[in-house]
Formats: structure tokens, sequence, C-alpha cells
């Protein structure tokens, strides 16, 4: 309960300093919402009254106030060039972006574990390095080429097998999964590839670490085939290194998304982020890009969790740590 405690305040701490490190870089910025809302042939005039009625002209100080007072109410605010509220666009467009990033993950899995552990078990040395050029090939292609490459094999219209959509999501959203699940298959392939590479390597590295290990070994004199040993039991070893990997992989999944929603004309969040950042409405930025850090911060604190759950060592470090205080 005190690492907990601890990691919680940890926490509470870097999402309130990354709150204000957001609300003053944007304020850095050149421009003003006030007059890019106002147009280029407004008054003097009209853009301090748009700027009083948006309350730019107080101290920073108290917009930030009121911006963080809303935040604990769970209010966003309102786009400063539409007019609708940010808390509900974030709510329509995370239904695009979240559920691609989950199945770009199981994709990476999918292809990441197996031929990881397939790298360390096979005894074959072609197929050990046909796997390890594998490898290098997928983490080096990038998710735009990729994804080009896939829009010219896959999709319908333009492409040679016509299998899947390649632009656009459908208007009912949801509503339609078979559709919706449809047109998210080529961007989850395009990004789940590169990044199955990384935790494949990964998985090769942390396996082939267990594989020399005591643990190993030991399992191999009770019975156990090297296959069966490193499977059961260097995995296990494995699997903290692995967790903090895959966590760390989704994190970059969330900015990585951004690309291949433009290149797919999906109506996600890196779409809407881009869009907002280009007409200035600081209100909707600033209040996506605090989602985007506190989303990053609450992966990282149960990745760390998860760590300290999954790995005895970290528990014992702990309670020694305790007992000497």
């Amino acid at each position: 309960m005190r690492f907990v405690a601890r990691r919680l305040l940890l926490f509470v701490a870097a999402l309130t300093g990354l709150s204000i490190l957001v609300f003053l870089a944007l304020r850095v910025l050149p421009g003003d919402v006030a007059a890019v809302m106002a147009g280029t042939n407004a008054t003097a005039a009209r853009i301090a009254a748009l700027r009083m009625e948006m309350g730019l002209d107080r101290p920073l100080p108290m917009q930030y106030a009121d911006w963080l007072t809303g935040l604990l109410h769970g209010d966003l605010g309102v786009s400063a060039i539409s007019g609708k509220s940010v808390a509900l666009q974030v709510g329509v467009r995370s239904a695009v972006t979240f559920p691609l990033i989950v199945l770009s993950l199981a994709i990476a899995l999918l292809i990441g574990l197996p031929l990881g552990c397939a790298a360390v078990i096979t005894r074959n040395r072609r197929w050990r390095g046909l796997l390890h050029v594998i490898a290098i090939i997928g983490g080096a292609v990038p998710a735009l080429w990729s994804g080009l490459l896939l829009i010219l094999l896959f999709s319908r219209g333009s492409g040679l097998l016509g299998l899947f959509p390649s632009q656009g999501f459908p208007n009912d959203g949801w509503a339609s999964p078979r559709r919706a699940l449809a047109s998210l298959v080529l961007p989850a392939l395009a990004t789940g590839i590169t990044a199955g590479a990384g935790i494949m390597r990964y998985t090769r590295a942390a396996l082939g670490d267990a594989a020399q290990s005591q643990a190993v070994s030991m399992a191999m004199a009770c019975g156990m085939t090297r296959k069966q040993a490193l499977l059961r039991v260097g995995l296990r070893l494995s699997l903290p290194q692995l967790v903090s990997v895959i966590g760390l992989t989704f994190a970059q999944m969330v900015t990585g998304v951004m690309v291949i929603e433009n290149l797919f004309a999906l109506p996600g969040l890196g779409v809407m982020l881009v869009t907002d950042v280009g007409n200035r409405d600081l209100i909707a930025v600033q209040s996506e890009l605090f989602l985007l850090t506190a989303f990053f911060l609450l992966l990282g604190l149960a990745v760390d969790m998860a760590h300290h759950a999954l790995d005895p060592r970290l528990k014992n470090a702990s309670t020694d740590l305790q007992e000497v205080l």
C-alpha cells in the first residue's frame, strides 16, 4: 500500500507539472486565437471584445485556475473555432483511435512474441538468420510506406486484391461493427508490423538472456526439454521486461497512429489534434494535449504496478528498504 500511495502521489505531482507546462507552452506560440476567430477583416475593437469574451485578457494564473477547475469537473472547454464541446469531440474520435491502437498492438503481439521465441528456441541456423532479417526489415520499414504498400495490395478499388476499404470510417461508427472493423484492418497492419518487429527483437533478447540463467538449467535438469524450459521458465523470467516494452509500445502507438489516420482518412484523435493546432484553437489543443500526457502517465503507472507485481525481487527490495528505514 505504501508503494501504491507513493506512486499515486508522484502521478498527481507529475500530472500537475505537465498541465502547467502544456498551458504555458501554448501561450508562447505566436498568433492570436481571437484574431483567427474574428477573421482577416475584423477591427481591433472586435478582436478585443472576443479576447474579453474568451477570457484571454485575464492574467495567466487566473486562466490556468479556470482551466484546471474545469478539468477537475470533467469540463474540457468549448472549441473556439467550432463551438462544440471538446469532451464530446474527444469521445467521438477516441472510438476510432483507441480501437485502432488496440488492434495494432494485438497484431504486433501476434507477430513479435511467437517469432521472438522461435528465434531463441530454434537450432536451425538458416531459420534463425531468416528471423533476424525479418526483425531488421520489419523495424526499418516506415509505417507510412507500409501503409501505402498495403493500400496497393489489399484496398478496394485501387488494390490488387480489393479486400478492405482504404479510406474513411462508417458514418454510424460502431453501429456497423463489421464495416468499422474492416476500415481499421489496413491501418492496424501498417502500424502493427513495425511495432511487432520491435517486440520481436526485445523478446529474442530477453529470452536469450533467460536461456543462460540457472533457473532454465535447473528446469532442464528436472526433466524438461530445452523448449519447455524456455517457454515455461525463461518466458516467465522475461515477462517483467516484456510488460515494460509492451507498455512503451502502446504509448508510442498513440502518437504513431496520427500519420496513419491521415493516410487512411480516419476521423481520429490524431487528425483532430493536427487540425486544431493548424487552426490555433488554443482551448481545444491544451485539453487534448493534457489528455494525451495524462494517458501516458497513467500507462506508465500501470506498467510500474505490473512490473512490481511480476518481479518478486522488487517486493523483497521494498521490504528490505522499509526494515532499514
